[in-house]
């Protein structure tokens, strides 16, 4: 009996799709691991006193949340086309949703905080990505790879045109998100997004794929940290060795939680359990935490502006704030309010009300 129950925690943990309809758990939690990391980056202001090392954590933080958000949107969306393979239905929501992301990118770029608000990226990433799902795993492999080598061609390429900077702007906005955005851009999170959708075709478990991305992060991360600290090649924000540190960031992250995930019960079950227990609550939050702690760092820095002295305060509301925000409204109330507001919006309305 023993032996069938661990068989089974391993077949559901690794499901490419719930066959009952319920959330999985790898997707929230490397949903919850992203706007964590993500908060920790932005709430950095808050404590401009502080050692070198500290600076070093938050910045790895920084630069692996958007990416993992990336692969974390890809996850999601194939498991959308698994659930729902209405081509046409579904892409309309899709698009619907990318443009309810970039609106609200918009605006909340309007609010006056020090974020750099990645929504309308992610929202652009959404409405380019979702079609190219419809093609096979082979073709998307080499979408994949293409769009991987072409990165850097890509951007040193647009940041050359001249016409962009004095296109419209309209048109001027949307080659930023896509090429130009000095910390995201489209070209650079697509093969995550798309990686991401690859890996649930796959499914969650413990094989060679897995043990592959296990061996990758370590390579891909010491390169660029011989590159970077040797100064051996320039580094810059979308260049290949920019994207080597995310590839190894976003892999550590994805290979741990998965390894955690299909744990065998007992008391290692136990505490990862226990681990991710915020960590999917604000997965499943992230977007309405995403909105909140932007407000409330803008209506700090609109009032007083970035601290020029360390305010713990200040960065305790915003990190472990969010996070027993996350858990709270997630297990006394359920659905978040952006997320039912974009679910309404786009066709695919949720329960305020979480289900036990």
């Amino acid at each position: 009996m023993g032996r069938e129950a661990d068989v089974e925690m391993q077949r559901s943990a690794s499901a490419p799709v719930s066959r009952s309809g319920a959330r999985l758990l790898i997707p929230d939690v490397l949903r919850g691991i992203a706007i964590v990391a993500m908060v920790i980056a932005h709430a950095a202001p808050f404590v401009p006193s502080r050692p070198g090392a500290v600076s070093f954590v938050i910045s790895m933080f920084s630069e692996m949340a958007s990416p993992l958000f990336a692969l974390v949107m890809g996850l999601s969306a194939q498991l959308v086309w698994s659930r729902h393979p209405q081509v046409g239905i579904t892409l309309l929501q899709q698009v619907l949703r990318g443009l309810f992301l970039i609106a609200l990118g918009v605006w909340m770029a309007t609010w006056g905080s020090w974020v750099a608000v990645i929504l309308a990226y992610l929202g652009v990433l959404i409405i380019i990505g979702a079609p190219i799902l419809l093609a096979r795993t082979p073709v998307v492999i080499v979408i994949s790879a293409v769009l991987l080598v072409a990165s850097q061609p890509l951007v040193a390429a647009a940041r050359g045109w001249i016409w962009v900077y004095t296109a419209p702007e309209p048109i001027r906005e949307l080659m930023t998100w896509i090429f130009l955005g000095p910390q995201y851009r489209v070209v650079n999170l697509l093969p995550f997004f798309l990686l991401g959708a690859l890996l649930v075709r796959h499914g969650f478990r413990r094989d060679a794929v897995l043990w592959t991305m296990a061996g990758i992060a370590p390579v891909a991360y010491l390169t660029w940290g011989l590159m970077a600290f040797t100064d051996l090649v320039p580094t810059q924000s979308g260049n290949y060795t920019d994207t080597a540190r995310d590839i190894g960031l976003v892999f550590a992250a994805y290979v741990l939680v998965v390894l955690a995930a299909t744990t065998k019960p007992g008391g290692a079950r136990r505490f990862w359990d226990a681990v991710f227990l915020p960590l999917r609550a604000c997965g499943q939050m992230a977007l309405s935490l995403y909105l909140l702690h932007v407000a409330l760092i803008a209506l700090w820095n609109n009032a007083y502006g970035r601290p020029a002295e360390n305010l713990y305060l200040g960065w305790l509301v915003i990190v472990p704030g969010m996070i027993v925000v996350g858990w709270m409204w997630w297990r006394f109330v359920g659905t978040g309010p952006v997320e039912w507001v974009m679910g309404w919006l786009t066709g695919r309305p949720k329960p305020v009300r979480r289900s036990a």
